[in-house]
């Protein structure tokens, strides 16, 4: 049986095309709102939970595939005719295995800022701050801030991370996130399964001009699996483009999704 994922659908009207956003890692559903927001009066839009993530199960491993079972399941109860799935870097890389192994029930596919490879262990000082945060201690919100601040220099990650940070039912602070699962399990999440699988239906790759996620060194590896990949790249913004230039981001994949499901 397939990971049950925590989702939300945004209807529009039965007869309009399904949107599927997926987010990144330490994130959840919300993380793409701006995208939801933009596309829900005219698209019947899913924000989706990573496994480890938000309101979704917390599981021993991780896998890739995994993951493509538990969106495949959702887009299964939709009944979806015209799915299109946009994903954004750990969630670019679900969506991607998604398209590869059920490409029947992908019409579309959106990857932002994010390549199918195996990644440097770029997060090894976030996953160190959010250990050193003692939930036990703290009283609010800043002063998990202050302690993240010893480890993540840069305000806009802390704040990032701490749209995950709440309180249960007991007032005891907790990540939504499955953090030591996410530590064990880091070079699973960083890596990229050797596949010969190819997605040849219309595929874009939205990266920022001021990342390096999404490098032109990785575009044979883009194109052996997705020989239709088109390219846009958002001038200014970096790997969380879609927040930072959401305006060029929505139209870029307003574009690419209305002309899919024409």
């Amino acid at each position: 049986m397939p990971i049950s994922l925590n989702y939300e659908i945004t209807s529009s009207a039965p007869a309009h095309p399904w949107l599927f956003l997926i987010h990144g890692l330490f994130g959840n559903l919300d993380n793409l709102a701006v995208v939801r927001r933009h596309f829900q009066k005219t698209y019947n839009v899913v924000s989706i939970d990573l496994p480890n993530h938000g309101e979704s199960p917390h599981t021993q491993g991780f896998s890739f595939k995994e993951c493509a079972d538990g969106i495949t399941a959702i887009i299964e109860s939709t009944k979806a005719k015209q799915a299109v799935i946009l994903g954004h870097s750990l969630g670019g890389k679900a969506a991607m295995m998604t398209a590869l192994h059920y490409p029947d029930l992908v019409s579309g596919l959106v990857v932002a800022d994010i390549a199918p490879v195996t990644y440097p262990a770029r997060h090894n000082e976030i996953i160190q701050g959010l250990r050193a945060v003692e939930l036990d201690n703290i009283e609010k919100r800043t002063d998990a801030d202050k302690q993240l601040a010893r480890h993540i220099p840069e305000p806009g990650v802390r704040q990032f991370l701490l749209k995950s940070l709440y309180q249960n039912e007991d007032n005891e602070w907790r990540w939504r996130f499955n953090l030591e699962g996410i530590a064990a399990h880091y070079e699973a999440i960083r890596s990229w399964p050797s596949t010969d699988l190819e997605f040849t239906k219309d595929t874009l790759f939205i990266k920022g001009s001021r990342s390096d996620y999404l490098s032109s060194e990785y575009r044979s590896d883009v194109m052996k699996l997705f020989p239709d990949a088109k390219a846009r790249v958002i001038d200014g913004a970096g790997h969380w483009l879609h927040a930072e230039k959401p305006e060029a981001f929505n139209l870029a994949v307003e574009r690419f999704v209305d002309s899919v499901a024409r």
